[in-house]
């Protein structure tokens, strides 16, 4: 096979890729929606195949309410729910899982397109492999993640299940991009610089964490603890940070401790990032590093900005929703371009 035929082949299914690392953009900001007006109780069962018609009559309706009339949540958070009430949570709930299934569709049908056209080849199927599991592996969280909250005197899904969920969708969103990468940059765009790779390594060791410490927000609902700044609640160090026992406990489950993590993390992220972008800047000719590093500062300081923002407007529910989901949407993009810049950058050069 000649080689303009395989870049060709190469940039076909790089760019297939592309627009499922797009849906799974999607499909995260679904469910940042699902979870901030509290649809994700709203449907108790997980039917794979008959579940992706939603009710298609009143009687229906009624039936899947019912259901929801028996959870924690309905009968201690939403009870005053009338069935419009209802119809409203459920749509985002149901769209969430809708858009995954569709996902899968897409995914399916570009395989068998581009395997019958013969456009893979051979070291592209392991990891198309990988890359089915772990979406099946992701639905399977996200369930376990939902029975987290349908259990006696649970209101809403457990905030552990929600980061394993939300860091397993920022993993298949990284290993899918990555993906793409490897098909569509050139040799020519890679950039060898072993100090600037090692600090981008560092970057996403922090981002990583500071991902895990968002969706902790998230679930623990934190942010309504404390929506001040720059201090919490008053303070610069809080004095409940260690309050729960075991002292370990306070890491995962104090609502001011998480925040003050959080915080930090991301002054951490800002500071790093911004070094980075000074050093990287000595690098010229190439485009796509410049365009990169012009990037990942845009989207650290938006997304410390719309934190901030998210954490002062925590209580009014509107504004939290609209600036939750905001902070969610460049938090992603911030990690695809730090993901995309630790890819660039390389310890040595690398023979394609």
């Amino acid at each position: 096979m000649n080689n303009d035929l395989v870049q060709n082949n190469n940039r076909q299914v790089g760019i297939w890729l592309l627009i499922g690392v797009g849906m799974l953009i999607i499909q995260v900001l679904l469910g940042g929606i699902t979870r901030l007006t509290e649809s994700g109780l709203s449907i108790t069962e997980w039917k794979p195949i008959t579940g992706i018609l939603p009710p298609m009559d009143t009687v229906s309706w009624q039936a899947e309410f019912d259901k929801y009339k028996l959870t924690y949540q309905f009968r201690y958070v939403h009870v005053y729910f009338t069935l419009e009430d209802f119809k409203f949570i459920f749509f985002w709930e149901w769209f969430h899982r809708a858009w995954a299934r569709l996902i899968g569709v897409v995914f399916i049908v570009g395989f068998v397109y581009f395997f019958v056209r013969k456009k893979f080849n051979k070291g592209m199927i392991l990891s198309m492999i990988i890359l089915f599991l772990l979406g099946a592996l992701q639905g399977v969280i996200g369930w376990i993640m939902v029975k987290s909250g349908l259990v006696p005197e649970k209101y809403f899904v457990g905030h552990v299940e929600l980061a394993t969920h939300f860091m397993a969708a920022m993993g298949l969103l990284c290993y899918v991009l990555w993906f793409a990468l490897s098909l569509l940059v050139q040799q020519d765009q890679f950039v060898v610089n072993t100090r600037l790779s090692q600090l981008f390594l560092f970057i996403m060791v922090v981002l990583f964490f500071q991902l895990i410490y968002g969706s902790l927000m998230a679930g623990l609902k934190a942010a309504q603890s404390a929506p001040t700044w720059p201090a919490i609640n008053g303070y610069f160090i809080p004095p409940t940070l260690y309050e729960l026992t075991p002292l370990s406990k306070n890491l995962i489950s104090n609502n001011i401790t998480v925040q003050f993590i959080h915080r930090a993390l991301a002054y951490l992220l800002m500071v790093m990032i911004i070094i980075a972008w000074l050093r990287s800047g000595k690098i010229k000719n190439n485009r796509l590093l410049n365009f990169l590093r012009a990037s990942v500062l845009f989207f650290v300081l938006v997304q410390v900005i719309l934190g901030i923002l998210t954490v002062i407007n925590a209580t009014v529910s509107n504004r939290f929703v609209l600036l939750g989901v905001s902070h969610q949407f460049i938090g992603m993009l911030l990690l695809m371009t730090v993901v995309s810049l630790f890819y660039v950058l390389r310890k040595k050069r690398i023979l394609m």
